[in-house]
């Protein structure tokens, strides 16, 4: 709790958490309108999934867009062009009124997603220079706290504003969350190393790749950053069958907010814990607990009762954190400086491009085979995931202790 309170104290880490949760509440409510909005355009699940594949899709490019965020040397200003553009690209959703303009609806998230990479990295990188080593797992578990946490409050409000004024007011809120945020970066004390030369185009392309190379030659690192990949594919397909779910509640497809609002109090849960798990149980320890407690929501979602159903979300919003906060932790941790905007978007794309892949093979899915025969699949999956990550490292241990 003390180190908790450290964090809390600081007025720049109090500054970036704030335009956590304001950015964040906004990012919630779109996210969960946006499904809404093509399930009731055209009633499929599968088109409703694809609005978070269109989210996630540019993680695919992550290195790419990692190198951004070292390239400048300039990553406050990068903050605030990201929230800007976005402020200034959402209220073109205005003009999305039938299917005719699904294309445009998909077209924002992607641009959506690619920002938020580049937004991600940046922040990271400033993030490791200004917050103690010691305490970055408690300032990402309240990061996480305060990004998961708006599942509590802002899908809830999402629904209830989509019910009064449609998708296009839903994304007007997100537009007004980014332009505030981008006012908080700007409030943040950096300092930061003048702008280098622009590089030579093979150059940069070369620079690209460094974060890569670094992070699959570090033992320690790597296996966190597969374990955390395998899981959110995993994840991806399990979240893919959020509406077939809702439907086989018999509820609306709005009721997904329900789903989301317990899911970030589990969240909440995780984060407000993670410095204290990551001190005693080790970044490994934590991140396999937390897989092992997401096999068992993931699991026993395809039970077709309110109550599992509430309780499964809780347990899927505290298990998935932990091994995404223990690697992004280790990460800041183990980087150097100049590289830590690749090396923190390639370790993302390694962990998020996978649930891209969950959520197109899950968008298939949903509509060929009955979701209560994957969801225990993918349960069993993620118990795997968990063991493997284990003896991975016992086996850098021994390998450490016989050197």
């Amino acid at each position: 709790m003390a180190s908790l309170l450290t964090v809390l104290h600081d007025r720049d880490a109090g500054l970036w958490l704030t335009a956590t949760v304001v950015s964040g509440f906004g990012t919630s409510a779109l996210w969960l309108a946006s499904g809404v909005w093509v399930k009731d355009l055209t009633g499929s699940d599968g088109l409703a999934a694809l609005c978070m594949l269109a989210m996630w899709a540019p993680t695919l490019a992550g290195p790419l867009l990692g190198t951004l965020a070292d390239l400048p040397r300039r990553r406050k200003p990068l903050l605030i062009g990201a929230s800007l553009l976005l402020a200034a690209l959402l209220p073109t959703l205005f003009t999305v009124g039938s299917t005719a303009g699904l294309w445009l609806l998909y077209a924002v998230l992607f641009v959506y997603g690619a920002a938020g990479i580049v937004h991600d990295a940046a922040e990271s990188a400033l993030v490791a220079g200004a917050v103690a080593p010691s305490l970055l797992g408690d300032f990402n578990g309240l990061r996480m706290t305060a990004t998961e946490g708006m599942k509590l409050v802002a899908p809830l409000a999402g629904a209830g504003l989509y019910a009064a004024y449609g998708g296009p007011g839903v994304a007007l809120l997100d537009a007004a969350t980014f332009v505030c945020a981008a006012g908080l970066y700007a409030c943040v004390r950096v300092r930061e190393e003048p702008p280098g030369r622009p590089t030579a185009t093979r150059a940069w392309r070369a620079q690209t790749t460094e974060g890569t190379r670094f992070l699959w030659k570090h033992p320690p690192l790597r296996p966190l950053v597969v374990a955390g990949g395998t899981t959110m594919l995993l994840a991806g397909l399990n979240g893919a069958l959020v509406y077939a779910v809702v439907e086989n509640l018999g509820r609306s497809p709005a009721y997904a907010g329900m789903l989301y609002a317990v899911q970030g109090a589990g969240s909440v849960a995780a984060g407000l814990l993670a410095g204290t798990a990551l001190r005693r149980l080790g970044a490994t320890g934590y991140a396999v607990s937390g897989i092992a407690l997401l096999a068992v929501g993931v699991a026993l979602r395809a039970v077709p009762s309110d109550a599992v159903a509430l309780v499964c979300s809780a347990a899927i919003g505290a298990g998935l954190p932990p091994v995404l906060i223990a690697a992004t932790t280790a990460v800041q941790r183990e980087a150097p400086g100049p590289l830590l905007g690749r090396v923190t978007a390639t370790a993302q794309s390694l962990m998020f491009a996978p649930n891209v892949i969950g959520l197109a093979v899950g968008a298939g899915v949903v509509e060929l085979v009955d979701h209560r025969l994957v969801l225990p699949l993918l349960g069993v999956g993620l118990s795997v995931t968990a063991g493997g990550l284990l003896r991975c490292s016992a086996g850098n241990s021994r390998a450490e202790a016989g050197s």
